[in-house]
């Protein structure tokens, strides 16, 4: 199977975007609702939480896992592949959003100018800007910290009327001054028309979505040894660490469909 992690539902949005152009794979979704959020807990909780999660679904049968958490796509990615991989999984593979998403938004930057919104996490590990600047050193990084969003969505607000104004104060910041706006988390895809239509259609917005989405297209291409180890039974599990009423109905808007979900332990 190809596993999809999440600390929470954001995650579905990834995997919606993966069913849109490799759906005759089996896919195996974990979010760790029990210990959401990521983005507020050190480096160390954050590796250890994305270890367990790894590790469960290689357990499970995965061969090929995508964090489609940016927290920890940032900040515990290069450790599972560094260390963790080599160790205990060295024929498996896991992959991020980080860098689909940062390679997208260099290439679509005309004026070398690109935002970032994301969580607390993120935007203090730096990732994205050294990422960005890796590919170019050129371009000028404008981070913005938004820790409201997540809880906003996960509580079901998101059309609240507060959120707008949250969203403008967060977004003001990057008026005027860039033409690329990367939405670092997953969970900011919910809210990317409210996002468009403070910003304006002269800022490109980046979801990881779609961006991962065809990374991992051109991935399986370009390793057929990886691909041939796939299952293609066109099944979906959905798995978290706490089911409860509201996981079902966000869990839903995310996917765009009515899911059941079954509850495990890491």
């Amino acid at each position: 199977m190809i596993g999809v992690f999440d600390s929470g539902f954001g995650g579905l949005v990834v995997l919606r975007e993966f069913l849109k152009v490799l759906p005759e794979y089996d896919y195996l979704y974990l979010g760790d609702n029990a210990r959401i959020p990521y983005g507020t807990r050190s480096d160390r909780v954050v590796i250890r939480f994305t270890e367990q999660a790894v590790d469960y679904l290689f357990r499970q049968g995965c061969r090929l896992i995508v964090l489609a958490c940016h927290t920890a796509s940032a900040r515990a990615l290069r450790r599972i592949q560094q260390v963790f991989l080599p160790a205990r999984y060295p024929d498996l593979r896991v992959l991020g959003v980080l860098i689909p998403t940062v390679e997208e938004a260099v290439a679509r930057t005309r004026l070398k100018r690109i935002g970032v919104i994301a969580t607390e996490g993120t935007v203090t590990s730096q990732s994205f800007e050294l990422e960005l600047k890796k590919l170019d050193p050129e371009v000028e990084v404008i981070q913005q910290a938004c820790p409201l969003l997540v809880p906003i969505i996960e509580s079901g607000e998101q059309d609240w009327e507060g959120t707008t104004l949250i969203l403008r104060r967060y977004l003001a910041p990057f008026m005027g001054r860039v033409d690329t706006l990367i939405l670092g988390c997953t969970h900011y895809s919910i809210l990317k028309e409210q996002i468009r239509a403070i910003v304006g259609t002269g800022h490109d917005l980046i979801c990881s979505g779609q961006v991962t989405a065809a990374k991992l297209v051109d991935y399986l291409a370009r390793h057929p040894e990886m691909e041939a180890r796939l299952s293609r039974g066109r099944t979906r599990r959905y798995l978290t660490t706490d089911l409860t009423p509201r996981f079902q109905q966000l869990a839903s808007l995310f996917m765009g469909h009515p899911l059941s979900s079954e509850v495990v332990e890491l």
